[in-house]
């Protein structure tokens, strides 16, 4: 914990109609010697006004900077005045509420500061009647009450109790020991949270079972639940209707249009679209008033400012404010698979592409980059527990962004932990690393701890569109980086799957146009699988498409991360980075389509195979594809 953390717990409130009265236990003997030590005590004591205290995730330098230049002006104002031991401040206050300080015994001119602090220490008489004299004088400005309230941030009945200070000696010592236990405690209740929290993450194992694990006959089982399927006829009994009764709207002239006005700076045309956009559009309508919504909001924050606090600030202030816990964002991921084959195609076609090189195998190792919640790795672990053809021992090296906070890497050693217990449940041997980086294309292979007696694996699912491309700068591609640093892993299977869009052009029309098109197709998707006002499709289509539309429409240069680009455009920059692809065999597609038709997916659902990938699509629009690689 940090130390100017810990301290600012040593304080005591008295409430007494304002909050803002402060003081710390007295441990000197003397009153203080000037109204610049007071003012010190004021700022120090007094920052955390009104009850505002948060656990500061940034601390503020200046504010240290600014306390030790007046801790310095006290010493200095302490050198240039000297007392005498007889001297007393007396303090009174005034109309306004200023203390007016005067000393009531002549200064001792010439006495030394440091002779004056040896004579009081050892002169018992004199200690006593100083500190007398001082309890006096601070009792006529103290309210006339002896209960005190300990200023914590914590809500424990039996802290909430009322302490007596007694003003002695040994009273003092028992209060500092006393001070030392509530930081103790206070460190016990952060641990129960944080137990809490694990708690929590404990009731929602079941659930991680239904989502990620495989059933009997290797299928995922929340594609056939009763529940799911509930959903599914309801979306078909009243999807018609409610279709024919919705006015036909033109949203994609509507929101191009507007898309232009911005572009060129007519603020007045553009705020004329949006408003026309909103009276039609509705987060809770058929595909084309969802896309219509979510894109105004997007097109609304372009209009406010392209920086990206300030998009994130905006989208925070149209989204809920409360936020969703574990179990909700896990029931909307159970919806997604459920409703769309895209990510569970995904999982088996790495799963067989890995397994392919790594029969026999001592040891398995696989650098997954991006590897978030690590849902992928749970089916995979229960799918080798149960053969004989493969690798003995399992390691995944996990790499993600890291977490804000003093605890970067907390999420993906985390998600280290749950996989932990999969293979202790399997009996499959593990070893896992965290690396949270900022920055990929700086990470070194000594930092992946590649072994020469393994199978090195690597996956990159869907998140390399978030690296920087060449239109940041031509020099320096964080894109081709990665690329390169993978291929002087020499691995033997890359596994690379991309989101198939062509909306990473520099220039805002283009762009906005091509992700019109990609993300209508992806409404559509779930208008046609799961009913309007289903909690988890808006939970997902808020916090996952909306989000990624408003990074891509009203964001600019580094602060837009959603850079995909076409599998073509994909292939020509791995073939240039030193890869050779591998090709997919016919076999495979095929397995993947009577996947689809025994997990009873929508009949518009495609998978087809082009150049090598695996295509995923929606109605003819290829929205996924993936791939297999290994080194020229």
């Amino acid at each position: 914990m940090d130390p100017n953390f810990s301290e600012s717990l040593n304080g005591f409130e008295y409430f007494d109609g304002n909050p803002n009265f402060l003081t710390d236990p007295m441990e000197d003997q003397y009153p203080p010697p000037s109204d610049t030590l007071l003012k010190y005590v004021s700022e120090i004591l007094m920052e955390e006004s009104n009850g505002d205290y948060k656990q500061s995730m940034f601390y503020d330098s200046l504010a240290l900077r600014k306390t030790e230049e007046m801790l310095q002006q006290v010493i200095t104002d302490s050198q240039n005045q000297s007392f005498s031991p007889d001297s007393m401040i007396t303090n009174s206050w005034d109309a306004s509420g200023s203390i007016e300080s005067a000393y009531s015994a002549d200064l001792q001119i010439g006495l030394p500061v440091d002779e004056f602090m040896v004579k009081s220490v050892f002169s018992d008489a004199e200690s006593a009647l100083q500190f007398k004299k001082g309890v006096e004088e601070a009792s006529k400005f103290l309210p006339n009450s002896d209960q005190w309230v300990i200023n914590l941030d914590i809500e424990r009945p039996e802290r909430r109790g009322l302490v007596k200070e007694e003003m002695g000696l040994d009273q003092l010592r028992i209060k500092k020991n006393h001070e030392r236990e509530i930081i103790l405690d206070f460190e016990e209740v952060r641990s129960s949270k944080q137990f809490a929290s694990n708690i929590e993450d404990g009731k929602i194992t079941e659930m991680f079972d239904k989502v990620l694990l495989l059933d009997g006959e290797c299928d995922p089982p929340t594609l056939l639940d009763s529940e799911i399927q509930a959903i599914r006829s309801s979306k078909n009994r009243g999807g018609k209707g409610k279709k024919k009764k919705c006015q036909v709207v033109d949203f994609r002239t509507l929101l191009t249009h507007c898309a232009q006005a911005i572009s060129t700076g007519d603020k007045t045309t553009a705020l004329d679209f949006l408003l026309q956009i909103r009276q039609q559009s509705s987060p809770l309508g058929d595909a084309g008033q969802r896309l219509a919504h979510c894109f105004a909001n997007a097109l609304e924050a372009r209009l406010q400012g392209s920086t990206g606090p300030m998009i994130q600030n905006y989208y925070n202030a149209i989204t809920t404010s409360l936020k969703d816990t574990a179990a909700d964002t896990l029931k909307a991921y159970r919806v997604y698979l459920s409703s769309s084959p895209f990510v569970t195609l995904m999982y088996f076609f790495s799963i067989r592409m890995i397994l392919e090189v790594a029969k026999d195998a001592p040891v398995l190792h696989i650098v997954d980059f991006g590897i978030l919640y690590g849902f992928q790795w749970p089916m995979f672990i229960q799918y080798i527990s149960g053969r004989n053809d493969v690798p003995r021992k399992l390691r995944i090296t996990g790499i993600e962004l890291p977490q804000c906070g003093f605890r970067p890497a907390e999420r993906i050693e985390e998600t280290g932990r749950r996989l932990a217990e999969y293979c202790k449940r399997f009996n499959v041997p593990f070893e896992y690393k965290a690396i949270a980086s900022q920055n990929w294309e700086t990470i070194g292979i000594e930092d992946l701890d590649i072994r020469p007696d393994e199978v090195l694996a690597v996956n990159a699912g869907l998140r390399l569109k978030n690296l920087q491309d060449e239109t940041g700068s031509e020099e320096n591609c964080p894109r081709d980086a990665v690329l390169k640093l993978i291929r002087n892993m020499n691995p033997d299977v890359f596994i690379h799957t991309v989101v198939n869009g062509s909306f990473n052009a520099p220039f805002f029309i283009s762009r906005f146009k091509e992700a019109v098109y990609h993300y209508s197709a992806l409404f559509d998707m779930f208008d046609s699988t799961l009913p309007r006002d289903n909690k988890e499709r808006i939970r997902f289509e808020r916090e996952f498409y909306g989000r990624e539309a408003m990074n891509v429409i009203a964001c600019e240069e580094a602060d837009r991360v959603e850079r995909p680009e076409t599998y073509r455009q994909w292939q020509v920059r791995m073939v240039r980075a030193g890869f050779r692809q591998k090709p997919i065999k016919p076999e495979l597609v095929e397995l993947f389509r009577e996947k689809l038709k025994k997990w009873r997916y929508h009949k518009d659902f495609v998978v087809d195979e082009n150049s090598k990938w695996l295509l995923q699509g929606w109605k003819g629009r290829t929205l996924y594809a993936s791939s297999c690689w290994v080194p020229a």
